[in-house]
């Protein structure tokens, strides 16, 4: 087991859960790794800001696949990654699954929403029908380059129909062949509960998406994976403070900082150790004496 999708698979297999933290660019993925975490998650939210956009189904599975090969690249342990609604019908699914598998992720997960989405913490979301989902994981499943990559079957009803039509469509993706099982939108210990009880408790592998509990309470409930974190917020709320100081001081952040900012730490994360000593491997060294010059006469 080589590949990242069998270093998911193996992670999945092992006793615990994964944590996946939310990363949105291949620099808030390399910072994850460096933390330790085995796995990451690319958010569809965290994307979509990234670009100067809401989560509401405006950024293309061009893009998304983009920001994919950038987090991939950069990083090495396993991509779990947004990929909204596949994107349309059966076909757009099979591409999509095809082109996130060559971009470098280890797993997928696609919603029962009515295209354009909405993220699942945003009101107004629409379902498609549970066969017509249904018929879109066979899809994915079948386009699947390598039988490790994961897919991952989230659906959206709770906010939309309630508990009943969550659980009974959440036990017809995963007879579909799903890998993992979704429940989007959990805002509560109650639903948590009722989501650990339901599904993950009962020996249906489920992902938890949010943060109502610890990582390791998760854990104890029964489920496989956890997406989590604020690096996007974080994120924003540092940059609006530090360009308010700005702004008002005209001093930058990092001048206010008694420690500074530790800039050889960030360029080291980014590789630059390994540039210089590229640029030192591959120089092309001056010659140590200067080259005979050649007389030359002019033909008669």
């Amino acid at each position: 087991m080589t590949g990242k999708p069998a270093k998911l698979r193996k992670l999945l297999a092992a006793d615990g859960m994964v944590v996946a933290p939310f990363v949105f660019d291949a620099l808030t993925a390399m910072i994850a790794e460096r933390v330790g975490f085995d796995a990451l998650y690319m958010t569809g939210h965290g994307t979509s800001a990234s670009l100067g956009m809401p989560d509401v189904g405006l950024v293309t599975m061009t893009e998304m696949v983009n920001n994919i090969r950038y987090i991939a690249a950069a990083t090495s342990v396993p991509l779990i990654a947004d990929a909204d609604t596949a994107y349309g019908n059966p076909m757009n699914v099979q591409r999509t699954v095809r082109e996130y598998e060559r971009a470098g992720a280890a797993a997928l997960h696609m919603e029962d929403q009515v295209f354009p989405k909405k993220c699942g913490f945003l009101e107004g979301k629409q379902l498609i029908s549970l066969e017509e989902n249904v018929q879109k994981i066979h899809a994915a499943l079948d386009a699947r380059l390598d039988p490790d990559f994961v897919i991952i079957a989230r659906t959206d009803a709770l906010a939309v129909s309630g508990w009943e039509d969550t659980i009974r469509r959440a036990l017809a993706y995963r007879d579909a062949g799903a890998d993992l099982i979704f429940v989007d939108g959990i805002r509560t210990r109650e639903d948590l509960r009722a989501y650990a009880e339901n599904l993950a408790q009962k020996g249906i592998p489920c992902l938890y998406n949010g943060w109502v509990v610890p990582t390791p309470e998760a854990g104890q409930l029964g489920f496989k994976i956890t997406i989590t974190g604020s690096s996007q917020r974080l994120a924003y709320l540092a940059l609006c403070e530090s360009l308010e100081k700005l702004k008002q001081t005209g001093v930058s952040d990092y001048k206010l900082r008694p420690s500074g900012i530790d800039f050889p730490s960030l360029t080291d994360l980014l590789g630059l150790p390994a540039v210089y000593d590229t640029e030192q491997r591959y120089a092309v060294k001056a010659p140590t004496e200067a080259p005979q010059r050649t007389e030359h006469t002019r033909p008669s």
